[in-house]
């Protein structure tokens, strides 16, 4: 019999995020993980801290940067590898109006921080983008496939991952801890992405599910250094590739490419660069999305060892150290929850 504090179902942001809290407060624990969501993967892996739709701030975007930053900084010590690719993000403007907006909005103390007043002018002659730019402050990439491809190959060296399908069936709550084939753990925590869905302890919960696709791109002729925001992200990666996307859809909830993706993602890139690409991958990932945007955080109104991390939605990158955060603390320090994230709220 192994016995661990946690038992962990999931590898993707979220997971990560509490498995960095448990590894630093020397808590023992196992993941379980087969695959099979792939959003966090897929991603491009943003810190953005404005909608830059409608030009409104992130949900508190100040404090979860502040937070999240330094761990991404940590993670890059410990698996060695690089994950911050601080990038300016470059909003592309369409009319007058849309940059007199834009410095409406950089008045504003809530935006202030993160707007630019500087209407940055395109340079780059294979960019349409006659009206400029406005540069969002405080923004980057973190490298999401790399993060989480290294991050499990750290557990598997250390025995904590097992590489296998959660049979739920197989879970035994007994009031002072979780019975699971051979293990026996203290608490589960369920950060499983949209494999939440089917999850017999919490598919009572309103998770959407939102399919993207995305593309990758090679443009030699391109060479920008920025993130570029329009009808979709244009996001450089290395070796003259670019990330495209996403799309939104709601009613498949399978991850297989589609043409019609496809075909949107690479008409609206058309209508931005006027340089040649090629299209060189197309992947798709199912986001864990909420009617509220705000995530899934909390414990079962049954059994009181037994909690769900989840519904970051599209924005994982900022939101997971701080919900991992808050949900460690609720179960070691009997801290409160945020109520904004507290699954009591449904």
């Amino acid at each position: 019999m192994k016995e661990v504090d946690y038992i962990i179902v999931g590898s993707g942001l979220a997971s990560i995020a509490f498995c960095e809290q448990l590894r630093r407060a020397k808590k023992k624990f196992v993941v379980f993980d087969d695959k099979s969501q792939q959003s966090s993967k897929v991603a491009a892996g943003l810190y953005n801290p404005v909608i830059l739709k409608r030009f409104t701030k992130v949900w508190n975007a100040k404090s979860q940067l502040e937070l999240a930053l330094p761990k991404y900084k940590e993670l890059e010590k410990l698996l060695k590898i690089k994950l911050n690719y601080k990038l300016p993000v470059y909003r592309k403007f369409s009319s007058i109006k849309e940059q007199n907006e834009w410095f409406t909005a950089s008045d504003k103390p809530v935006l202030s921080d993160f707007l630019s007043t500087k209407l940055i002018k395109n340079t780059n002659r294979f960019i349409a983008a006659k009206f400029g730019f406005g540069e969002v402050l405080h923004s980057g990439r973190i490298h999401t496939k790399q993060l989480v491809t290294s991050y499990c190959e750290y557990l598997l060296k250390k025995s904590q991952l097992i590489q296998e399908a959660f049979n739920y069936e197989l879970v035994a709550v007994h009031s002072q801890y979780i019975q699971y084939k051979n293990i026996k753990s203290k608490y589960i925590v369920f950060a499983e992405g949209y494999g939440l869905s089917k999850n017999p302890f919490f598919n009572h919960l309103p998770l959407i599910g939102t399919k993207g696709e995305m593309l990758t791109i090679k443009a030699p002729d391109l060479k920008m250094n920025f993130i570029l925001k329009s009808s979709v992200f244009i996001v450089p990666l290395e070796g003259d590739l670019y990330w495209i996307g996403a799309t939104y859809e709601r009613e498949d909830k399978t991850h297989t490419i589609t043409n019609n993706a496809r075909q949107e993602l690479t008409d609206k890139v058309k209508q931005i660069i006027t340089c040649d690409f090629e299209v060189v991958e197309q992947v798709a990932g199912i986001r864990p999305t909420i009617r509220d945007r705000r995530p899934l955080v909390g414990v079962h109104q049954e059994h009181k060892n037994v909690f769900v991390l989840n519904g970051l939605g599209t924005r994982g990158v900022m939101i997971s150290p701080y919900v991992a955060e808050q949900l460690f603390n609720h179960i070691e320090l009997k801290s409160d929850l945020d109520p904004e994230i507290d699954i009591n709220r449904f």
